[in-house]
């Protein structure tokens, strides 16, 4: 039986599907001085980053945002990453991977490490192997080239969240640590992303005064503050349930703290403040 192709379904519209386009364009977010790192990887740091928080709008909105985060990853070593992110549009089961496949992109593809998915879906009793979950949805696909542009060989383990509550997290990002600390133990290398934007269409004030109340509490891997602030302000983070897990995961495997290395507005980046969405580069260090 053929593996499964996983085509992608934003190329052509959240960035582009022409392949030295594309590349132009994650040039560009790169060496954006403003809201980019100003340089292109690898970077000259090297030091232990456990996983990242990184947003998933168009390149033109937040391609730079991120790509201060895949800079600071760019010298680090890993051969696996594994991506959660959520599921917009509650598409098949409610916390989904997938056992094995390709993942295409317009500058590579990218394999799927299927023992690694089953392993973690062995200790967490709510994932399930759902390929059409992950079909339509953009949040880990426009992380795939910039993982491609800065990293030279690695699998992934793709994991999409409808179910994002606190309990959740707490199992899932258990799992996740509990997993990659055997494969740890064998040699591999690890990067957790958690893929998702911040405020969506309030002002660029409220974006910012309630993105910066929630930012605190990830900084502090502090899962109980984290929940308590996103309701406390309202926060409509869309990726909330994959923060949350990459901070429980990342904080298991060692990290003792996060670092915000950006944050911006659509408005910030576009200059229309009226209706924006926030986006963060954190690192787990």
């Amino acid at each position: 039986m053929s593996a499964y192709r996983r085509k992608p379904s934003v190329s052509g519209i959240f960035y582009s599907s022409n392949k030295e386009q594309l590349v132009g364009e994650l040039k560009g977010c790169f060496t954006n001085k403003i809201f980019g790192p100003g340089r292109l990887p690898p970077s000259d740091q090297v030091r232990k980053i456990y996983g990242i928080v990184s947003p998933h709008a168009g390149y033109l909105y937040s391609g730079s945002v991120a790509a201060n985060g895949y800079y600071n990853i760019s010298s680090s070593k890993f051969n696996n990453v594994i991506l959660v992110g959520p599921n917009h549009y509650g598409l098949g089961s409610s916390v989904a991977t997938t056992m094995n496949g390709i993942w295409e992109s317009p500058i590579g593809d990218v394999m799927v490490n299927p023992q690694l998915a089953k392993d973690i879906a062995s200790r967490a009793t709510s994932m399930d192997f759902d390929e059409f979950a992950h079909s339509r949805d953009h949040c880990l696909e426009v992380q795939i080239p910039f993982l491609l542009y800065t990293t030279e060989k690695f699998r992934i383990v793709p994991i999409i969240l409808t179910n994002q509550d606190e309990y959740l997290a707490l199992e899932l990002g258990s799992a996740i640590s509990d997993a990659v600390n055997e494969w740890i133990s064998k040699g591999d290398e690890f990067m957790l992303i958690a893929s998702s934007d911040f405020t969506h269409y309030e002002s660029n004030s409220e974006a910012h005064r309630k993105d910066s109340q929630l930012i605190k509490s990830i900084l502090s891997l502090d899962i109980t503050a984290f929940y308590y602030t996103l309701r406390q302000y309202n926060v409509s983070a869309c990726g909330y349930g994959a923060i949350a897990t990459v901070m429980v995961a990342a904080k298991n495997l060692g990290a003792t703290r996060g670092e915000l290395i950006r944050y911006a507005t659509s408005g910030d980046v576009t200059g229309d403040k009226s209706s924006v969405v926030g986006y963060s580069s954190i690192l787990f260090v």
